[in-house]
C-alpha cells in the first residue's frame, strides 16, 4: 500500500471516530461513498465475523412523541415528553432483547471482510449513534482507539493482570498510607465477618468515593490554572464509577439492612471529607492510600472466593446486570463475577500507586499520560 492510500485510510478513520463521538448525520453517506470509492478497498461485500461486544443497536426514532403517546397513537408508558427535543435513545441487544440500563452501553462493533483484487482486507463496521452504518479500515490501532473512544460502556476485563503486586512502604508518607488501611482494616472484620456478600457491597460505597474526589478536585485545578490534566481526570472519574458499578452488582447478591444504610452515611460521610482533605494536603499520600486499600480489596475478594469453593456461601447465577457490563457468558455465577472485580480492583491498585509516584518524582499528574480505559 502506497503512503498516499495509507494517509487516506487514516483521515477516513479519524473522520468516522469524530462523527461517531458526535452524533451528527450529515456525515454518513459520505463516509460510506468515500469507501466505496477507495481503489485499495475495491467493492464492499460484507462477511460477518467475530464481535467485540454484545452489541447495542439504536432504534429507529421515526415515530413522534406527542403528549405521552406515539405519532401513530399507541400509548407509551413512562415515556418522558420535553420540550427541548431530548429523546432518549432505544437500545437492544444483537438477539433483539431490550437492553435494560441506562448507566452504561455497550458498543456494537464487529469486524467484516472487505475483497480487493490482489487479495482481502479487513474493516471495521460500527452502528453510529444516529442509526446509520460505518466501516473503516481495521487495525489493532484502530480498534484500540475505538475501545479508548468509549470510556465507562461495558467491556471484557483483562484477568491476566497480576494480583500479588505489592509496594512495599519506604518512606515515611508510605507507611503512614499502609498503617492507616491496615487500622481501617481491623473493625470491618469485626463488623463483618466472613459475610463477604455484605461486605463487598458495603465497601464498594466508599471505594467509589476516591476517584471522584481526586477527579472533581483535579478539574477544578486545570479551571484554575488554565491547562490540561493529561487525561487524568477522566481517568479517576472512570475509576469512580467502575467502583459504583461493582456496588449495583451487589446489590442484587446481597440487600443492605437498616441500620447498614444509616452505616453508609456515616462512612461515606467521614471519608469524603478525610479524604477530600488528604487530597488537597498531599495527592501522593492520597493515592498511596487507595493503593494499599485496593491490595486489602484483592485479598478481601481472594477470601470471598474461598468461601464460595467450600460452599459455604450460595454459588448463585450472576445478576444480569453484571453478565451484560463485563460481557459474561449467561451461565455465569457468583464466583465468577467476584474474579472479575477483583481484577478491576487490581488495575485500580496499579493507576493510585502509578499515581502516588508520579507526584514522588517531583511531577505533576498531567507530566504523564493518564492510562484511560486501563480495565
Amino acid at each position: 500500500m502506497s503512503f498516499p492510500q495509507m494517509m487516506m485510510k487514516s483521515r477516513l478513520s479519524g473522520s468516522l471516530v469524530n462523527q461517531l463521538l458526535l452524533g451528527s448525520r450529515p456525515y454518513s453517506t459520505a463516509i460510506f461513498r468515500a469507501a466505496a470509492n477507495q481503489p485499495t478497498l475495491g467493492r464492499l461485500l460484507t462477511v460477518q465475523g467475530r464481535s467485540l461486544s454484545t452489541g447495542a443497536a439504536v432504534a429507529g426514532e421515526d415515530e413522534k412523541v406527542v403528549a405521552g403517546s406515539t405519532a401513530s397513537g399507541r400509548p407509551e408508558e413512562n415515556k418522558v415528553v420535553s420540550y427541548w427535543g431530548i429523546a432518549p435513545s432505544k437500545l437492544a441487544k444483537e438477539d433483539g432483547t431490550e437492553w435494560k440500563w441506562n448507566s452504561f452501553r455497550v458498543l456494537s462493533l464487529s469486524f467484516s471482510k472487505i475483497f480487493v483484487s490482489g487479495g482481502d482486507d479487513v474493516n471495521v463496521v460500527m452502528d453510529g449513534r444516529d442509526g446509520s452504518q460505518y466501516a473503516y479500515p481495521y487495525t489493532q490501532a484502530t480498534e484500540q482507539m475505538m475501545k479508548m473512544a468509549f470510556p465507562w460502556e461495558a467491556y471484557t476485563p483483562d484477568l491476566s493482570i497480576d494480583l500479588k503486586k505489592h509496594h512495599a512502604p519506604i518512606t515515611f508518607l508510605d507507611k503512614v498510607a499502609y498503617w492507616t488501611v491496615k487500622m481501617l482494616r481491623y473493625p470491618t472484620d469485626v463488623f463483618f465477618q466472613r459475610r463477604y456478600g455484605c461486605r463487598a457491597m458495603m465497601l464498594e460505597t466508599v471505594a467509589a468515593v476516591p476517584g471522584m474526589v481526586g477527579g472533581m478536585l483535579l478539574h477544578c485545578k486545570s479551571l484554575r490554572r488554565f491547562e490540561h490534566s493529561g487525561g487524568w481526570i477522566k481517568a479517576l472519574l472512570e475509576e469512580a464509577e467502575n467502583e459504583r458499578m461493582h456496588l449495583m452488582t451487589f446489590m442484587e447478591v446481597a440487600k443492605p439492612k437498616w441500620y447498614e444504610r444509616a452505616l453508609v452515611f456515616t462512612v461515606q460521610g467521614v471519608f469524603f471529607n478525610a479524604y477530600f482533605l488528604a487530597y488537597l494536603i498531599s495527592p501522593k499520600l492520597a493515592h498511596r492510600v487507595v493503593g494499599y486499600l485496593e491490595e486489602e480489596a484483592i485479598h478481601s475478594y481472594t477470601e470471598f472466593l474461598k468461601e464460595l469453593d467450600k460452599g459455604n456461601i450460595e454459588n448463585v447465577p450472576a445478576p444480569a446486570i453484571a453478565i451484560d457490563y463485563w460481557h459474561m457468558p449467561l451461565n455465569s455465577t457468583l464466583r465468577d463475577v467476584v474474579v472479575v472485580v477483583r481484577a478491576d480492583e487490581a488495575h485500580h491498585r496499579d493507576v493510585n500507586h502509578f499515581a502516588s509516584d508520579i507526584h514522588y518524582q517531583g511531577h505533576e499528574l498531567r507530566d504523564s499520560p493518564a492510562p484511560l480505559n486501563y480495565h
